[in-house]
C-alpha cells in the first residue's frame, strides 16, 4: 500500500510537471500542490474529524461536513488525476460525465454487520420512495454481479460515488450511524446520496447557478472553494428543469462557512428552506425521470 501511494504521488507530480511546461499554464506549482493535497485528503477520514466539523458548523447538513470532494462525493484515483490535470491547465476541475445504471436498475447490497435493522429499514424506505416516483428500480446483488452499490455505516459521514462506472466494481455509499430522521439518516439525505449514485451533482454546481444564487467566497473555510465549482452546460444538463432552491441536492446557505455567515445567498424569492433535507421536490423527481428516460417525463 505504501509503495502504491508513492507511485501515485510520483504520477501526480508528473501530471503537474507536464501542465506547468505547457504554453497556457494558469496555476502556480504551489496552487497545484495544494489542490492535489486537498483531493488526496478526501480519500481518508475518520469519525472524529466528521464530529469536529459538525461541532464547527452545526447548521450545515451532515453530508456537507463529510470531508469528501464537495462534502460528500467519492473520487476514484483516475478522477483525481484528471482533475489535477484540468486544474493545472486552468480549467474547472470536473469529475466525468455522469452515467446511467443499465436497464434503469441499481444493484446493491448491505455490508455485513454494517447496520442495525432500523437503519436498513430507513435506507430501504429511501429506495422505495425513488421507485414510487420514478422508473428507476433497485435489486439486491447476486453473486455474479460485478458492479453494484456497497452500503456501509462508517462513522466518517454520508457520501457516495457519482453515477455508474462498469469497471469500478463496488460503488461506495456510506451513511454514518444516527437515529433515523437525524444526521445522515434524514430521509432526504438518504435520497440525496442515492441521487449521486444515479448520476446527479449538487444543484449549486449547475451552469446557470449564478442567475439564482450568489456565492460568498469570503465567508468560506479556506480550501473549500472547489465545493462551489461551476460546471458548463456541456458538462451538466438541467434537462429543461428550472433551478430548485429547495431541492434535496441544494446545499444550505452556510455550507462550508468559516465564520457562521452565509456562503450561498438566493437572488430570487422562493418558497421553502434552501438546503432542506425533509422531503424530495417534484423537480427532483422530474430530473430523475428525464435523466432515465421514464415514460411521460417530457410530456
Amino acid at each position: 500500500m505504501k509503495y502504491h501511494n508513492m507511485l501515485r504521488i510520483a504520477l501526480i507530480c508528473c501530471i503537474a510537471g507536464v501542465a506547468l511546461a505547457g504554453p497556457s499554464v494558469a496555476r502556480s506549482r504551489a496552487e497545484i500542490e495544494a489542490f492535489t493535497k486537498f483531493l488526496e485528503s478526501t480519500k481518508t477520514d475518520d469519525g472524529a474529524q466528521f464530529l469536529a466539523r459538525i461541532r464547527a458548523s452545526p447548521l450545515a447538513n451532515a453530508e456537507e461536513n463529510s470531508g469528501k470532494y464537495q462534502g460528500d462525493i467519492v473520487l476514484d484515483d483516475f478522477m483525481i488525476e484528471g482533475m489535477i490535470k484540468d486544474f493545472a491547465a486552468g480549467r474547472n476541475a470536473y469529475i466525468f460525465p455522469n452515467t446511467r445504471w443499465p436497464n434503469n436498475t441499481v444493484i446493491w447490497e448491505f455490508g455485513e454487520g454494517e447496520f442495525e435493522p432500523r437503519h436498513e429499514e430507513a435506507i430501504i424506505e429511501g429506495m422505495k420512495d425513488i421507485e414510487k416516483h420514478t422508473c428507476v428500480r433497485f435489486r439486491r446483488r447476486e453473486p455474479e454481479d460485478f458492479s453494484y452499490v456497497h452500503l456501509t455505516g462508517k462513522s466518517d459521514g454520508c457520501y457516495a460515488h457519482v453515477g455508474y462506472w462498469a469497471r469500478r466494481g463496488p460503488h461506495i455509499y456510506n451513511l454514518a450511524h444516527s437515529v433515523p430522521g437525524v444526521g445522515c439518516f434524514r430521509h432526504a439525505t438518504i435520497v440525496h446520496e442515492w441521487l449521486h449514485i444515479l448520476g446527479f451533482f449538487h444543484m449549486h454546481s449547475t451552469h446557470d447557478r449564478d442567475n439564482y444564487v450568489k456565492i460568498l467566497y469570503e465567508n468560506m473555510t479556506p480550501g473549500s472553494e472547489s465545493a462551489f465549482n461551476l460546471y458548463t452546460d456541456s458538462q451538466v444538463d438541467n434537462l429543461g428543469v428550472k433551478y430548485d432552491y429547495v431541492s434535496c441536492m441544494q446545499y444550505g446557505p452556510r455550507a462550508f462557512s468559516a465564520n457562521g455567515q452565509p456562503t450561498i445567498v438566493a437572488l430570487k424569492e422562493h418558497e421553502g428552506v434552501m438546503g432542506q433535507r425533509i422531503f424530495i421536490t417534484e423537480k427532483d423527481w422530474l430530473r430523475i425521470n428525464r435523466h432515465y428516460g421514464c415514460e411521460g417525463a417530457w410530456d
